[in-house]
């Protein structure tokens, strides 16, 4: 299996600490990320060990993503394992301060499945999934000034 990086960014007009709390309210999250509904499946969802999962897709047609949080640093920093059948890697997000606000950053490490047609397939889906990363952190950090 071959992994491949993505990774975006977004400035916001807010600090840290407000992103990172409207960031890590799982259930806000189909208010943001893009097709995304998210919630707590076990531990308290903002501490290590907690587990997540997300569905992206409209009415039933998409994919879970599960994950395990593994960094739990706020306002700085939150990072997930993703252990499902799909969606397999690690992920981070990590609010920056700047001047003025915020830097929101949102890199993942993925594991790319089936082989051949899957690294074929990657090329072409992985501009489209960055630009909606991107949308999302938009979405994201309009969000937070509210």
């Amino acid at each position: 299996m071959t992994s491949s990086r993505i990774s975006v960014s977004v400035d916001a007009h807010v600090p840290p600490e407000r992103v990172f709390a409207v960031l890590t309210n799982w259930r806000r999250h189909g208010e943001w990320m893009f097709l995304t509904r998210a919630r707590v499946t076990a531990g308290n969802g903002h501490s290590v060990g907690s587990h997540l999962e997300a569905f992206t897709g409209v009415g039933p047609a998409g994919f879970l993503d599960t994950m395990e949080i593994t960094e739990w640093d706020p306002p700085r920093s939150v990072g997930v394992r993703h252990t499902g059948w799909l969606v397999r890697g690690t992920g981070i997000f990590r609010v920056l301060p700047r001047e003025g606000g915020s830097t929101i950053v949102w890199e993942e490490e993925l594991d790319v499945p089936f082989g051949a047609a899957g690294q074929l397939g990657w090329r072409v889906i992985k501009p489209l999934n960055a630009a909606l990363f991107r949308f999302s952190l938009h979405r994201l950090a309009s969000l937070s000034n509210r």
